[in-house]
């Protein structure tokens, strides 16, 4: 039994390594997939169409038929059916019909209710896509910020090697040693706070593709700038023909436009018709001859006060939706703008650290490590030149992941998908 335990156990042992190690790294396309298919609030907004969608058959279908059996008059001292011509037994059918034009506007509000879900769904869909975008651009530039610290820890790992021994053979001074063991403990908590961050994201884009928050998350990518020309007026038009959200409130335009239709309607009876068949006891006079009645029934709609404050409710709703829209469009005009801005300035910043600045600061970097090598500059200089160079390459790939998650912004807001 103990052999046979710690035959499974390693067994066990060798299959979790062996999924570890042919896990492949996941690109953006496939986690984007992934997100659409599993994220819970996408699922229940599916369930939201379902729901509003089956409701159009109940509002569109008549009420059931109403059937009433009776026992009229009874003499109460016999209860005998041949002692009174009234006596006799009847059953009766009823249906309820409403007022024509009617279950028809109720199915029209149900149908737009169920647009209205169906198309928010689609936004949010857009919406999923851009948290997902977001979390994803913020992963891969805190995955090459922590290489870019680790980079830097191992230079000062030489740089205080380099700095004992010169103070060992009487060249440095102590508090060079002391200041590079005091840098090299500064980026040690950034790379420290660089790992909480990056757990945290990788955590949450986890969860918006419906994974375990602890789940590993290989990437092979790495973030790279982007070159688009965008107008603003163009995106700002398109987003009123792409934007699925346009289409809701088009929708809801059209259910309160409906409901109050309906309320002018209920100003109007519904009737209800039926049809009774009576037999009588064959010993009563005449042969005890059966009798067949019909009618109508309908309401009487005289409760004015009910019937306007329905249309008044309608008549708000429907201002209502109309200034939700309006509303929307100007948030999405603004969402569009600030976005575009956002990404104009981030490209620009890109193309001014990669083309200028971190080329001119390694450079520097390199001609005063030549220089400190030689005894001509100081050891203070030669780590403000690795702490400039290391804060430029840490400011490019973060212009570069703003531009990124801006563009991933723009997209959702205008309604598109470019990738």
């Amino acid at each position: 039994m103990y052999f046979l335990c710690k035959f499974l156990a390693t067994l066990l042992l060798l299959l979790a390594s062996f999924s570890i190690a042919t896990a492949q790294p996941v690109q953006l396309a496939e986690i984007l997939r992934e997100a659409e298919a599993k994220n819970p609030s996408l699922k229940i907004a599916q369930e939201q169409i379902k729901l509003t969608f089956s409701q159009i058959k109940q509002v569109t279908s008549l009420q059931d038929p109403i059937v009433s059996v009776s026992l009229s008059n009874y003499p109460v001292d016999s209860f005998k059916t041949n002692q009174t011509p009234m006596t006799g037994n009847e059953i009766r059918l009823a249906q309820r019909f409403p007022f024509p034009g009617k279950l028809d506007v109720k199915g029209k509000i149900a149908a737009k209710k169920s647009l209205w879900f169906s198309s928010a769904y689609q936004d949010a869909r857009l919406q999923i896509r851009r948290q997902v975008k977001d979390a994803w651009y913020r992963l891969l530039f805190q995955r090459q910020a922590i290489k870019l610290t680790n980079r830097n820890l191992e230079i000062f790992d030489d740089f205080i090697k380099l700095t004992e021994s010169r103070y060992e053979v009487g060249k440095g001074l102590q508090q060079n040693v002391l200041k590079a063991h005091l840098q090299r403990s500064q980026q040690l908590d950034k790379l420290l706070v660089l790992q909480q961050q990056e757990e945290a994201t990788s955590a949450e884009l986890n969860s918006l593709v419906g994974r375990d928050t602890d789940q590993p998350l290989e990437i092979d990518s790495q973030l790279k700038s982007v070159s688009k020309n965008f107008n603003l007026h163009e995106l700002q038009e398109q987003a009123t023909q792409n934007r699925p959200m346009f289409k809701a409130y088009a929708a809801l335009i059209g259910q309160y436009k409906a409901q109050r239709k309906l309320a002018k309607l209920d100003y109007r009876p519904d009737f209800t018709l039926w049809a009774g068949y009576r037999w009588r006891d064959n010993s009563l006079p005449g042969d005890g001859s059966d009798f067949v009645s019909a009618g109508v029934s309908f309401n009487l709609p005289v409760r004015k006060q009910r019937r306007v404050a329905a249309v008044t409710e309608a008549d708000s709703a429907l201002r209502l939706a109309f200034q939700q829209r309006n509303n929307f469009h100007n948030q999405i005009n603004l969402e569009i703008h600030q976005s575009l801005a956002s990404f104009e300035q981030a490209e620009k910043l890109v193309e001014l650290y990669q083309g200028g600045i971190i080329p001119q600061a390694n450079q520097t970097f390199q001609a005063t490590l030549s220089a400190y090598q030689v005894d001509k500059v100081d050891f203070l200089d030669l780590l403000d030149s690795l702490m400039t160079l290391y804060r430029y390459e840490i400011d490019s790939i973060k212009a570069i992941r703003d531009q990124q998650r801006s563009m991933a912004r723009l997209e959702a807001a205008a309604g598109l998908e470019i990738d």
